[in-house]
């Protein structure tokens, strides 16, 4: 029988490469590669000789050209890869941006031989993977689990990232955040909550990760589930590598703007907690609340998210005004 995720997964491509991206992989370093979906314009045509040339989507950083505009990178979160994460932002930002969107490693086709599953060391080889793709300077978009990976290039990347924004997200998952979180939620450990090997526990997550009720025909959350949990091992790693103990948590001294775009109803980092960040952070961070939107804002309430989005992009570059 036909996976109903995966038959889709042609559309949603032949979608974005309309939108101006494409998919092209680059090699962090041996036994690392990392995907990506790069502006369109950066990659040039591949000249065929005798029937040869480079297959879409080749190793490494030749035939690319840097970008001429300025740079978003979108980051996902845990429960699905960068282009079905960010579909309803790509096409809203490529008019004015060049768009990456990357898959962290274990996510989509980026895997590693390495064992290091901390954020730190995604957020290196992003970095890496960016800057072997002609990217100098960035703005990063992250949600969720990106968000931290955001927050760590910030910090550990300076002269990389220009500026931040985040969505349903923390600086680091400390202990007692992550335990508080999850029996806030009634969840019994991260893997449970992030990581459902049942239509179940799929629903469970949907019910807290949206404001809205959603409901699909449980076919359709089998095929989800075999086509976006992949990798599980690795990713439980991940997870685990994730929370750090409360004594290990500090504030970095962010040089960046960094901008926090909240669902009003996220049940899972709720809004008292971006508030919270909010002053940690100290004068170079500013908030926006979007009403009736859950953890999902970007999906369930993309044209809200997108305005406000453009609108902190365009204030980073002052010769540009958003429509």
């Amino acid at each position: 029988m036909v996976n109903l995720v995966a038959a889709q997964k042609p559309l949603v491509h032949g979608l974005m490469k309309m939108a101006g991206v494409r998919p092209y992989t680059v090699e962090i370093e041996p036994g690392t590669v990392m995907s990506f979906w790069v502006p369109c314009e950066t990659v040039e045509k591949p000249k065929k000789k005798g029937g040869g040339g480079e297959k879409e989507g080749g190793v490494g950083g030749n035939g690319l050209r840097k970008p001429t505009k300025p740079v978003v990178v979108l980051v996902h979160g845990f429960a699905a890869e960068g282009i079905v994460t960010w579909q309803f932002q790509v096409g809203a930002l490529t008019k004015k941006y060049s768009v990456y969107v990357p898959d962290l490693l274990f996510f989509g086709g980026s895997t590693t031989d390495k064992s290091d599953r901390s954020p730190s060391f995604q957020a290196e080889c992003l970095g890496k993977g960016l800057r072997k793709l002609g990217v100098e300077k960035c703005t990063i978009v992250g949600f969720s689990y990106g968000g931290m990976v955001a927050f760590k290039m910030a910090e550990l990347q300076p002269e990389l990232v220009q500026a931040v924004v985040v969505s349903g997200s923390i600086l680091a998952m400390t202990d007692s955040i992550s335990e508080a979180t999850l029996q806030r939620l009634g969840f019994a450990s991260s893997s449970e909550l992030l990581l459902p090997n049942s239509v179940k526990g799929l629903k469970a997550l949907l019910s807290v990760a949206a404001h809205k009720k959603l409901w699909f025909p449980d076919r359709l959350h089998k095929d989800y589930l075999e086509v976006m949990f992949t990798n599980r091992q690795e990713r439980a790693e991940l997870l685990e590598a994730l929370v750090i103990s409360n004594k290990d948590a500090s504030i970095p001294k962010f040089p960046q703007r960094i901008h926090l775009l909240w669902g009003e109803n996220d049940q899972i980092f709720k809004l008292e907690l971006a508030h919270n960040m909010k002053e940690q952070l100290g004068e170079k961070a500013t908030f926006q609340g979007i009403q009736k939107a859950g953890h999902l804002v970007h999906l369930e309430r993309p044209c809200v998210y997108n305005r406000n989005l453009k609108l902190f992009l365009a204030s980073l570059h002052t010769d540009e005004t958003p429509k």
